[in-house]
């Protein structure tokens, strides 16, 4: 083959191979140098120095609280996720609801907020300081947080057992494995994580959202107080008044609703609605039952009337309790409950009506044999029920008795 036609093969497009072959090579260089510069400008981001982002480990939990996670490594560590929007007129504001597991489950991610900016922006950041101090056996550990862009989102400690709506209300089979030692740990459990939150913070912290979904029980079945996410901090003031008012129907309290006053006394009627649902197994508001069954505190109120407090008691307990047990945690769930809101008492002393046997007996009376009268806290009731109004005389050890007193 001629010199002539060699040069004639190595010929593409006008162009000879080597030249080709250059052009190639640059073109490939500079694209990787794009690819390094966005790959480090991603990177340096991720590290901004004022507020480092860390990535989720599957290892331990972090031991350092309040740390910024960085949005990328939560859907990295993710195996799942779902969501579920719901637009709220008056906020103007899209929630968006998260359930993400870990691989490895020590985290749950509870709440993501999108649109947040203005005021609410410096909510978020203040409440999560706050709240990232919060250490109590019986409130769910707050992890970390995501404040990258518009995604804010809140990381806490997974546990293991899921949460009481879906001990109560889920498909557990004809026989609840919630006996009622179990369900008196957990009401017991949750007044003492909202005790820590009403008087061992400053500033106090109301949560505004207690509610059966937001326990979360560990294999034990220990009460853990969750989702902080509409929890608000008071300070000197005794009250907070807000056009925002968030928790949900059927356990937000009546002044709350109606003139958005705010204080521990909201929590305190969420605490007792919460403790009706567990006694009785039903939601707070089922308009699926008969009209006058609809609203739990209505249909508990004319059982207990009517004399038949134990009916309330889910059927599906293992075990029914004693009659005076359940008369007893009832009377403490009225009080909670009382729509003026002064006469409800303090979680401290909901605590100790919980945990005193001799409730709402005056302790020395079973002591010293003398005529039983009746036991009070103060202030009293406009709910209809009244701890003095139970019968208390006759045999101590007989279950006290209820007068007709409900209109």
């Amino acid at each position: 083959m001629s010199e002539s036609e060699l040069s004639r093969s190595t010929v593409l497009f006008g162009l000879r191979l080597w030249v080709l072959l250059a052009i190639a090579v640059g073109a490939a260089s500079v694209l990787l140098l794009v690819l390094l510069s966005v790959l480090c400008f991603l990177g340096s981001r991720r590290r901004r120095p004022t507020t480092p982002a860390h990535h989720l480990s599957t290892a331990a939990p972090p031991s350092v609280a309040n740390v910024e996670i960085s949005y990328l490594s939560l859907f990295v560590n993710c195996i799942g996720y779902g969501s579920l929007e719901n637009t709220l007129a008056d906020l103007n504001l899209n929630l968006n609801l998260w359930v993400l597991q870990i691989e490895k489950p020590l985290y749950e991610l509870q709440l993501r907020f999108s649109n947040f900016r203005g005021q609410a922006e410096k909510e978020f950041k203040v409440e999560v300081e706050a709240i990232g101090r919060v250490r109590h056996k019986n409130l769910v550990r707050l992890l970390g947080y995501c404040a990258e862009g518009n995604q804010r989102m809140l990381v806490y400690e997974y546990v293991d057992n899921g949460n009481l709506e879906q001990w109560l209300h889920g498909d557990v089979g004809p026989v609840s494995p919630l006996t009622w030692e179990h369900r008196m740990k957990i009401i017991l459990g949750t007044a003492k994580g909202l005790l820590y939150l009403h008087e061992g913070l400053e500033p106090k912290v109301v949560h505004r959202d207690v509610k059966a979904s937001n326990i979360l029980l560990d294999k034990h079945w220990n009460a853990k107080l969750s989702d902080f996410g509409l929890a608000k901090l008071l300070g000197s003031e005794r009250s907070y008044v807000t056009t925002r008012v968030m928790g949900t129907f059927g356990y937000v309290a009546p002044e709350y609703a109606g003139t958005g006053m705010l204080n521990e006394t909201s929590d305190v009627y969420s605490f007792g609605i919460l403790v009706m649902e567990i006694i009785s197994g039903r939601v707070p508001v089922d308009y699926n039952r008969p009209p006058g069954e609809a609203n739990l505190v209505d249909w508990l109120k004319t059982m207990v009337s009517t004399r038949n407090s134990e009916g309330v008691v889910d059927p599906k307990m293992p075990q029914k309790p004693a009659s005076r047990a359940v008369k007893k945690a009832l009377l403490v769930a009225l009080r909670c409950v009382d729509p003026d809101a002064s006469k409800r008492p303090k979680i401290g002393q909901i605590i100790h009506m919980l945990e005193v046997e001799d409730f709402p007996y005056n302790r020395d009376e079973r002591r010293g044999g003398r005529a039983p009268t009746k036991a009070r806290l103060p202030g009293k009731p406009t709910n209809g029920i009244d701890d003095g109004e139970i019968d208390n005389s006759g045999d101590h050890d007989q279950p006290f008795r209820w007068k007709n007193t409900v209109a």
